[in-house]
């Protein structure tokens, strides 16, 4: 079960595609979407992430950094931004432990068959590091305009 709105964001530092470490804090004064998805390159997190990309100026027009983690390696991530164009950073957590610190790693079901994985979740981080909402169940072809219409609700 994912942390809760209200509490600290913990922090971290992971690589992103190009081995650059980022920290959560390093991004403290303006809001961040984080948004954990299971794999570069497959159906469902292809279409969450061209959603992002899609409404990117929107999200520079607010000052919110996006920022996806999923479990694959930096060189995945450069080459699933590469191919589809994506403008934001991705962040490689091989040993799942900011997945797990989140509470985003548990028991998915495809086809009857049972198994753990990333939660398809978004935390809505506040600019002094707090968690404004949490998306769970996200879908993935409408997720950035509901992300949108939230950020929309953090300003008021």
């Amino acid at each position: 079960m994912p942390i809760s709105a209200g509490v600290q964001a913990p922090d971290f530092s992971l690589p992103d595609d190009e081995g650059r470490k980022h920290s959560l804090s390093d991004y403290r004064g303006k809001p961040v979407v984080l948004y954990f998805y299971p794999k570069d390159n497959t159906s469902g997190c292809t279409k969450e992430a061209c959603g992002f990309r899609d409404d990117y100026s929107a999200y520079q027009d607010t000052g919110v950094t996006i920022l996806g983690v999923s479990p694959d390696s930096s060189k995945s991530h450069a080459n699933f931004k590469s191919k589809y164009e994506l403008p934001f950073t991705l962040l490689a957590d091989t040993d799942r432990e900011v997945i797990k610190a989140y509470g985003v790693w548990g028991l998915k079901k495809l086809y009857g068959r049972e198994y753990e994985g990333v939660l398809r979740t978004t935390f809505l981080i506040d600019k002094d590091g707090k968690i404004a909402k949490v998306f769970e169940k996200v879908k993935p072809a409408s997720h950035s305009a509901e992300i949108l219409a939230a950020l929309g609700e953090l300003d008021e």
